[in-house]
């Protein structure tokens, strides 16, 4: 099987700075993308920035200019680059990967989740 799992997070006074990383590991044939997601309490998880295997970025409004997201194909790991953290930054970051993994004699693709670190922005 595949696993995610996140390091980093923490808790950072607003205007600093933070990275997470997610290394996945497993059965992995190929990873097509890579993101992060954070869900806020009462929120409903969101989309804060994904890359995929092309290099294709997407980033949520709230966060452009402020954080970066990588991807090391050759590790399959990811990073997100946190910067000019503000207390709305708050929640639960969680990673996400697609990733093409070997079944049998086929080929499957699945997505696959991280169990979450959480990122406390204190003003």
């Amino acid at each position: 099987q595949v696993q995610l799992v996140e390091s980093g997070g923490g808790l950072v006074q607003a205007g600093g700075s933070l990275r997470l990383s997610c290394r996945a590991s497993g059965s992995i044939v190929k990873i097509n993308a890579m993101g992060w997601y954070r869900q806020a309490p009462g929120k409903q998880r969101e989309l804060v920035a994904s890359i995929g295997s092309d290099g294709f970025l997407m980033y949520a409004d709230s966060v452009k200019g402020r954080f970066t997201v990588s991807m090391d194909n050759a590790q399959n790991t990811e990073d997100l680059q946190m910067s000019s953290l503000k207390p709305e930054d708050t929640a639960v970051y969680y990673c996400y990967a697609e990733i093409k993994r070997r079944h049998g004699e086929f080929f499957m693709v699945d997505d696959y989740w991280g169990q979450g670190t959480q990122v406390t922005v204190s003003s």
